[in-house]
């Protein structure tokens, strides 16, 4: 792989927060911490892109008391069997759970599941957490 240096021109202050953060967080310098912000970028296009194969976590937190929101869960669960790799369930409390489901397919079916799981009747939050299967980045 070929190494290609290139010269990018921001405010003072902007570098300034930029380096304090990547210090913070331990990053080597400046060049890895770009680098990251690049891939994440591209992983996010391809997101949007919604055609390619993904990866990621769809994690919500809702009132199993609820109407039939376990029951909806499992049945949406059930429903995506090709896409849904595993999950797990964690007692928060006497009436709140937390559930992370782990998801891998083509990005449009993916946001098609969070949507579904999110907007259920119960769930208090939720949040799609996406990246990739890596094979695209380098």
């Amino acid at each position: 792989m070929k190494i290609v240096r290139f010269g990018v021109s921001i405010p003072e202050e902007l570098l300034q927060k930029f380096d304090k953060i990547i210090n913070e967080k331990g990053y080597a310098n400046r060049s890895e911490a770009i680098r990251d912000l690049i891939r994440d970028f591209i992983v996010r296009y391809e997101w949007e892109k919604g055609d390619m194969e993904v990866a990621g976590t769809i994690t919500i937190v809702y009132n199993h008391d609820e109407a039939d929101v376990v029951k909806e869960l499992l049945d949406l669960q059930h429903e995506y069997l090709d896409e849904i790799v595993s999950s797990l369930h964690v007692h928060m409390d006497e009436h709140n759970c937390l559930e992370v489901v782990v998801v891998k397919g083509r990005a449009s079916k993916i946001k098609e599941i969070a949507d579904r799981l999110i907007s259920l009747k119960g769930v208090k939050h939720g949040k799609l957490v996406m990246t990739t299967t890596g094979r695209e980045l380098l």
